[in-house]
């Protein structure tokens, strides 16, 4: 982050702005409607301005600004049509540690304004770190279409009834079940639909028969995609914001856990090839032991949990537990990667099967079913295959597939440092070594592949490499 977002309390605060005209106008108004006791410095004031003085809402200084008009500010904002102006408010409030902003100029704040959506006690700031304004109110103007009024009515009621429900569970994480319990069923659609009393006693009614016994854990197996988190399900979001515990894989992108509920506690449990923090069977005990703890785990897994991800042998040892349990899906890397990377994996003209299979060494061989793999008209999507892909190509020219069958790998596919390196079966390896490609990687075999360049739509900071 470019800058910490925080929220003042400014309430019967003394906060400067300097100048007269509009810009200094709408600041002015802001800070009013924060509670502040506003004092405005220059020699002009537009007729907003006159009408706040008017009304006793400011106090007015008719002369142009100097360093002792900071006395006792918290706050200021400049807004003048001069830079040297502008330039000298900065200086000496930053000398003195009082926050400043001054308009059109990150250059010279030590805060910025967001675009601020008002649905109070509840507020949305909005920031573009001073890049883009209008961007900002852009996503504002989105986020009024989604964010009703009324949430800021179910605020006001959550917050009366706050001690209620602390005097009634002394532990904070069932306080916590129950707000969110009650704030996503019906006293929340009683709120707003200006049900008000029917809203109150709804709660009180939930408050009465909530128990205070220990709640029953649940693990939730949720595929996080390949990497991109615009790919993640409504679904997904919704679960990864209730967990008490998210037990992730090494493929799970830093983008996505960041979008895990804050005070969740996080475990690693690696999942690199030889190289495992935590041992499947360990995993899978560990789910069980957090759940009967009474937690809601979320398990993150990369790209699909039942797609070589051994989703199905955690639920299954869950299941004979007794521990109640979701499932997720989550985009494939097949599909996920192949669509960023412009290769259908199916097209009538090229192919008309599609087959997954994982690529990993032993004992320096690659233990597959060749003759099945080696047909014509199949794409062939091997998984985590990068370290064996000299015995991927060589096995699959021996098994009957042309030389020069076109094959790509794909590594770190749908975000934006993928990678994609096209040749044939022939020149794939030695084209991957040269461009130095570290897992996670895809590769894909088969005619499909030469509609990459026609295609490919996706521009990733890194560019393709062809043969």
């Amino acid at each position: 982050m470019d800058f910490l977002p925080i929220f003042l309390n400014i309430k019967d605060r003394n906060c400067l702005v300097v100048g007269g005209g509009e810009v200094a106008a709408r600041k002015t108004i802001l800070l009013l409607k924060a509670g502040a006791q506003v004092r405005v410095v220059s020699p002009h004031l537009n007729d907003e301005l006159n009408n706040l003085l008017q009304r006793g809402s400011i106090i007015y200084h008719s002369e142009t600004f100097d360093p002792v008009h900071l006395k006792d500010v918290v706050l200021v904002f400049a807004a003048t049509n001069e830079r040297s102006v502008n330039q000298y408010v900065s200086e000496a409030a930053n000398g003195l540690g009082i926050p400043v902003n001054i308009a059109d100029n990150p250059a010279l704040c030590s805060f910025i304004m967001p675009s601020i959506l008002n649905r109070s006690p509840i507020l949305i700031a909005i920031s573009s770190g001073g890049t883009s304004p209008v961007l900002a109110r852009l996503l504002r103007a989105q986020l009024e279409t989604l964010i009703p009024e009324a949430y800021g009515r179910l605020a006001y009621y959550a917050g009366k009834f706050r001690e209620h429900v602390k005097h009634r569970f002394s532990s904070p994480k069932k306080r916590r079940l129950f707000w969110e319990k009650v704030l996503q069923g019906p006293f929340s659609e009683m709120v707003f639909s200006g049900k008000n009393r029917e809203a109150e006693a709804f709660l009180l009614s939930s408050l009465e028969h909530e128990t205070n016994e220990p709640p029953w854990g649940e693990v939730y197996l949720v595929g996080a995609g390949p990497g991109n988190s615009d790919l993640l399900t409504f679904r997904a979001m919704r679960l990864m914001q209730q967990a008490d515990v998210v037990v992730y894989d090494r493929l799970v992108s830093p983008a996505i856990l960041d979008m895990v509920r804050r005070d969740a506690t996080r475990i690693y449990a690696g999942k690199e090839r030889n190289q495992h923090t935590l041992p499947q069977e360990s995993i899978n005990h560990l789910l069980v032991r957090l759940a009967k703890e009474g937690k809601r785990v979320l398990r993150l897994k990369g790209g699909d949990p039942f797609i070589f991800g051994r989703g199905g042998e955690e639920i299954e040892t869950l299941s004979q537990h007794h521990i109640p349990f979701q499932v997720v899906p989550g985009i494939t890397a097949a599909s996920g990667v192949a669509s960023y990377a412009g290769i259908p994996l199916t097209h009538r003209d090229y192919a008309q099967s599609c087959i997954f299979v994982t690529g990993h060494l032993k004992n320096n061989t690659i233990n597959l079913d060749w003759q099945v793999l080696a047909r014509p008209q199949q794409t062939i999507v091997i998984y985590m295959g990068l370290l064996g892909l000299p015995v991927l190509c060589k096995q699959l020219i021996a098994h009957g597939l042309p030389a020069s069958t076109p094959a790509a790998i794909v590594q770190q596919g749908t975000t934006y440092k993928q990678r994609v390196v096209i040749g044939s079966l022939e020149t794939l390896s030695a084209l991957a070594s040269a461009a130095n490609l570290v897992p996670p990687t895809l590769i894909i075999v088969g005619e499909v592949v030469r509609l990459h360049q026609k295609l490919a739509w996706f521009e990733p900071v890194c560019d393709s490499v062809e043969e």
